[in-house]
């Protein structure tokens, strides 16, 4: 199964499962309001309940495609997120990098389910789940 291995897929199918079929959500749309809504909003606007707490202004991410020539930036947000690279509005150390969380409730997950090595896909799965979902927030 290559790099994303078995326990990865199965992580991210029980993550989907949790839900009933009447509320359920994305993993993307799941970790957007886990992680990113209290500062972000939950339309992505930048008006989340914790922006008035930060110093200077929350960017709308709903703009992200637009202000990209029509192309959504997947690699330049997907490295904001996981915390790979520092830049433009999500250069701030006021944007917390989740990669470093998520490599470790995976490698927790994983620990305990018997399959420790599987825990840097599972954090890129769960990373590329939020940045589909923020590209489905995309205004045009």
């Amino acid at each position: 199964m290559g790099r994303l291995g078995f326990a990865a897929m199965v992580a991210l199918a029980s993550l989907g499962a949790s839900a009933s079929a009447q509320d359920a959500m994305s993993i993307g749309q799941f970790e957007f309001a886990n992680s990113c809504v209290q500062c972000h909003g939950p339309a992505g606007k930048g008006d989340g309940p914790l922006v008035s707490f930060m110093t200077g202004s929350m960017p709308d991410i709903t703009q992200l495609q637009k202000n990209n020539g029509g192309i959504f930036p997947v690699a330049r947000v997907f490295n904001s997120i996981d915390g790979s690279a520092k830049v433009g509005a999500h250069g701030t150390s006021e944007m917390p990098a989740w990669g470093q969380r998520y490599r470790a409730d995976a490698a927790e997950w994983l620990s305990y389910q018997g399959a420790p090595g599987e825990a840097e896909a599972l954090a890129q799965l769960r990373v590329l789940a939020l940045v589909e979902y923020v590209s489905s927030l995309q205004e045009q």
